[in-house]
């Protein structure tokens, strides 16, 4: 399993993260939360004043940025030595992520790093560019992806269970902006390329999903 590499790439709101870490513990790998690195780029960028607006100075702090990963369920998150795992979560640093996204410089950078991680092999990956741009050579490489109302319930249920005030609509509103930003922007923008499977979630369950990834796994690697 040590040179094995699964990417899982989709929209906003389609179990990424949870179909992610799923897999990668039930065939005993790491996990790879790139959305996450995102987001502690833009709680360091929001700390130090900056704005969406301002991808060249968020790039520049990210030069200057340790980003860790602990093992857990949540999985920690350290921003230079500071846990601040709960402190990303929260929707006004996803969508300040999102918008700095779009930032060619802050793709570049986080890019980077995520395929030096990646080149160690033995990883589940998930983001908006992983089967196409961080780990185009990936054994496994699925889009996994739901209509876009349901991608909105499970958004707002995963909300409202955190204790986060959450309306179905604004959620279906902030799901359809992200869709839009993230398919438009100029670099690396959200595709789903002709030679990754494609994985629609609408009426499965978790496992069954987890499980039709696995199954997708060579013999050989396992």
């Amino acid at each position: 399993m040590s040179e094995l590499v699964i990417a899982i790439d989709g929209p906003a709101g389609a179990g990424k993260s949870t179909v992610s870490k799923l897999v990668a513990q039930r065939l005993r790998l790491s996990f790879l939360d790139t959305g996450a690195m995102y987001r502690a780029i833009a709680l360091k960028a929001r700390r130090a004043g900056l704005t969406p607006a301002d991808g060249e100075r968020a790039a520049e702090l990210g030069e200057r940025t340790e980003i860790a990963f602990g093992v857990g369920d949540p999985q920690p998150v350290y921003l230079d030595g500071e846990e601040v795992t709960t402190q990303i979560r929260v929707p006004e640093i996803g969508e300040f992520a999102s918008a700095l996204s779009v930032h060619p410089p802050v793709r570049r950078l986080l890019q980077k790093r995520q395929r030096e991680i990646v080149a160690r092999g033995g990883v589940v990956l998930e983001g908006r560019d992983t089967t196409t741009v961080v780990a185009p050579h990936a054994q496994v490489r699925v889009f996994l992806t739901a209509s876009l109302e349901e991608r909105a319930r499970r958004r707002c249920a995963e909300l409202q269970a955190k204790g986060q005030d959450a309306s179905f609509e604004g959620v279906l509103r902030e799901i359809e902006e992200r869709d839009r930003r993230d398919s438009t922007r100029e670099d690396s923008p959200l595709v789903h390329a002709p030679d990754v499977t494609e994985l629609v979630t609408d009426g499965l369950s978790i496992d069954e999903v987890v499980d039709r990834v696995i199954a997708l796994v060579p013999p050989k690697t396992r």
